[in-house]
């Protein structure tokens, strides 16, 4: 389970869907305590995601502009996390 929500305000580039989304996906799993969803709770899961990156779309675009980056990259930018997602997709296209 997470410790800390990735800072996606003052990325640069922008942070992305992908990014966004794997920021709420994150959120829902701390508040929720759900790491895995189940067939009975994931359309709640789901449907939390969604609405967190929705508005977490608008809130990104309303705040101001940062002085200074977050100080750590966020994963889906760090090389080695970008490795496992690669090998991951590798393994379910050789399935």
């Amino acid at each position: 389970m997470c410790r800390n929500i990735t800072e996606l305000r003052g990325l640069e580039p922008a942070a992305n869907d992908t990014e966004i989304e794997a920021a709420a996906r994150q959120y829902v799993r701390k508040v929720s305590g759900i790491t895995h969803p189940t067939v009975r709770t994931s359309d709640a899961f789901e449907r939390a995601v969604r609405e967190i990156a929705h508005i977490t779309e608008h809130l990104l675009e309303d705040l101001p502009e940062r002085r200074q980056p977050p100080k750590t990259v966020p994963p889906l930018r760090r090389p080695e996390v970008q490795a496992r997602i690669a090998a991951r997709e590798a393994a379910k296209a050789a399935s």
